[in-house]
Formats: structure tokens, sequence, C-alpha cells
């Protein structure tokens, strides 16, 4: 997992070329609003804790990509298929999942570069996350 905020380069890290936590909370809160609509999605998140979901997402994102440690710092290593564990991940939902976040991925208007560097990121994960067979 990449953490910190580093600079990569002169034009500094992922997270800050794209534009730090403010674009993480637009992808992420953009993204919750699909999948409050997806009848498959939407029993996995914690309707009660929609904001300290989409916290945790973005938080995660940021550090990933070079932004502050603060997800680690409270939650401890992501441990992401561990955390996903008790969910019922089909490749439906993690087809339905990538849907949403592709739709949030677009409204970013990102470069194409930044575009696609997130984008790999984001479908490898979602792939990774599979843990049942479709019905």
């Amino acid at each position: 997992m990449r953490s910190g905020a580093g600079r990569d380069d002169a034009q500094g890290n992922f997270w800050q070329q794209i534009g730090g936590r403010a674009t993480f909370e637009r992808l992420v809160r953009r993204f919750y609003e699909g999948v409050q609509t997806d009848d498959v999605l939407w029993p996995m998140y914690p309707e009660h804790d929609l904001e300290g979901a989409i916290q945790r997402l973005a938080g995660f994102l940021e550090q990933y990509w070079g932004g502050p440690t603060t997800y680690s710092d409270e939650r401890g290593h992501p441990r992401l298929r561990m955390r996903h564990m008790p969910f019922t991940v089909t490749p439906e939902a993690r087809d339905r999942w990538l849907h949403h976040m592709r739709t949030a991925v677009d409204e970013l208007e990102l470069s194409p570069l930044h575009d696609a560097t997130l984008w790999a990121y984001l479908d490898r994960a979602a792939h990774a996350m599979v843990n049942a067979p479709g019905a």
C-alpha cells in the first residue's frame, strides 16, 4: 500500500496531481449516490453510517494515492479482502460497483492518464474483492 503525502516527482504525487482530498471526496460521494439506488449493493452498506462509509473509502483511496495516512492511523492496515469477507461479493455485485464507480470517475473529468491510472487500480481492486460465485 502506498502511504504518505510524499512527492513522486516535480509535479507532486498522484493524490496532489488530481486535487487531493476534495477530489477523492467528490468521487466517493458521487459513487455512493449511485450505490443508494442499487438494489444489489445498497443492502451491503451501512445506511445508518453512510457518512462514516464515505469518509473511510475516501480516506483509504487518498492514502493509497499518496495523501495523508489518516486511514491507517485510525483503522490499521486496510486488509481489504478481510474487511469485505462478511459480504457476499459476486461478479454481479462487482460489476455494479464498477458501474457506479465508473460514473463517479467520469464526472471528475481527469486527464486521460490520470483517469486510466485510477481506473486500472479500481478495476483490479473490485475484481480482487469477489468472494462468491455468481447466481
